[in-house]
């Protein structure tokens, strides 16, 4: 599902990833243009991660292309990295340095100007609502406020895209709603994909669903018609991964 009037944003072609005999992921091909939020749903292991980190070039696929925003990740990283912020579900975050500190290594090690980096960090840190614990260890910071941080620091440098793996594991109701709102903002005018296979995050951001399984891709359309393929989406979730009752 593209919306032809919007550029192509995040595309992936044919991309499969082998580990010997296994495929990880297999054949996947999808296009998302400027301006939506994709929810990337499947079981645990069916290749979302997989996906994310091919498209974002922390993994080369066995065979295949990914762009973003035009921009081939394997032959024009230093342009696809520049258009992309990446939240992985683990994120890249130094525990003995401050929320300050860190936003400012990760500008300077992207080349920023001093000039722009503190105006960059002004604008983080009140989007993503991190100015009490700002002069905090993140160490001493709970998992929620941390996902504020890495999401800071993927949208440091003001990215047209966001790929977000599982933004809001194990994080508390409260905080849920807060990161789901801090997606809602940021989606306004970035294109962003983001895993989950918490099906209420469907309904409270995305536009769209895809849907992997075993490494295929077994669904791709709006959440309204993931909706019609079932009573609820439990059972959407349950007939797409094949599951017998």
């Amino acid at each position: 599902m593209v919306d032809g009037t919007n550029p192509i944003m995040i595309e992936a072609e044919g991309l499969t990833k082998l580990y010997r005999n296994f495929a990880a992921i297999d054949n996947v091909s999808f296009k998302i243009p400027k301006g939506q939020i994709v929810a990337f749903l499947g079981p645990n292991g069916a290749g979302k991660t997989t996906t994310m980190r091919i498209l974002t070039g922390f993994l080369p696929a066995t065979s295949g292309k990914a762009r973003l925003a035009g921009f081939d990740v394997t032959t024009q990283r230093l342009q696809a990295a520049a258009r992309v912020g990446y939240l992985p579900e683990n994120g890249p975050l130094y525990l003995d340095m401050t929320p300050r500190r860190l936003l400012r290594f990760f500008g300077e090690a992207r080349g920023m100007e001093s000039d722009r980096i503190a105006a960059r960090i002004e604008a983080v840190v009140k989007l993503c609502a991190i100015a009490e614990v700002f002069d905090k260890p993140i160490r001493k910071l709970s998992r929620g406020f941390r996902q504020r941080v890495g999401m800071a620091h993927a949208l440091l440098h003001e990215p047209d895209i966001l790929i977000m793996d599982e933004p809001t594991s194990g994080l508390d109701p409260n905080q849920i709603r807060d990161v789901r709102g801090a997606i809602r903002e940021l989606g306004r005018d970035r294109t962003i994909l983001l895993s989950t296979h918490i099906l209420q995050e469907v309904e409270a951001v995305a536009d769209r669903v895809l849907f992997i399984h075993a490494g295929k891709i077994v669904f791709d359309g709006t959440v309204r018609e993931f909706d019609s393929r079932g009573p609820n989406k439990d059972e959407v979730f349950h007939l797409l991964t094949g599951a017998r009752s």
